[in-house]
């Protein structure tokens, strides 16, 4: 039997806890060899606090933790007597693996998130915003159009009494 994922449900807020209890626990035991590791699937985001961007990160499944693992009877029960776990997802109680394509989904998302962190907040057409970093400070508009990839949104901003279309970045700008 090979190592697989599996989804533990723990406590929200106590994700490294658990994280740290599972790996001592199998350093201490006679397991050593079917442990893989143990993942808090997280994502960096930026916002802006005191005008300065700041890049934090994010868990993007509050309460879950992945462990690759070679599950078997003694692991399961160790795992499940963990303080802060809930269980495994699965259902009947009985650990499910996940599939080798949701692994390579949640991995990708983890490893690409890093390369260009998202914007902690989403912008939608029509909402009324305030610029709060740049050349435009204090200004007042309303976006136009979202591009979620670049992260950017078109705002149209009156400037000397004319709308203006004007390109921010997401953090540049919070909604009134």
């Amino acid at each position: 039997m090979s190592k697989q994922w599996f989804v533990i449900h723990t406590y929200s807020g106590f994700e490294r806890k658990v994280k740290l209890s599972i790996e001592e626990q199998f350093d201490r035991s006679n397991f050593k060899e079917n442990f893989g590791e143990v993942v808090i699937p997280t994502e960096d985001v930026v916002e802006i606090r005191k005008g300065k961007k700041k890049v934090s990160s994010r868990k993007f499944f509050p309460g879950y933790i992945l462990i690759n693992v070679e599950m078997n009877q003694d692991i399961w029960y160790m795992i499940k007597n963990t303080a802060k776990v809930t269980g495994f997802l699965g259902s009947g109680g009985e650990p499910v693996p996940l599939s080798e394509e949701e692994v390579k989904a949640i991995m990708a998302q983890i490893e690409g998130e890093s390369a260009r962190p998202k914007p902690k907040f989403s912008f939608e057409k029509g909402e009324n915003i305030r610029v709060i970093e740049g050349p435009f400070l204090n200004f007042n508009g309303a976006v136009e159009d979202v591009n979620h990839d670049r992260g950017k949104v078109r705002v149209m901003i009156s400037i000397f009494g004319r709308a203006t279309p004007v390109e921010l970045e997401f953090p540049q700008i919070e909604r009134v």
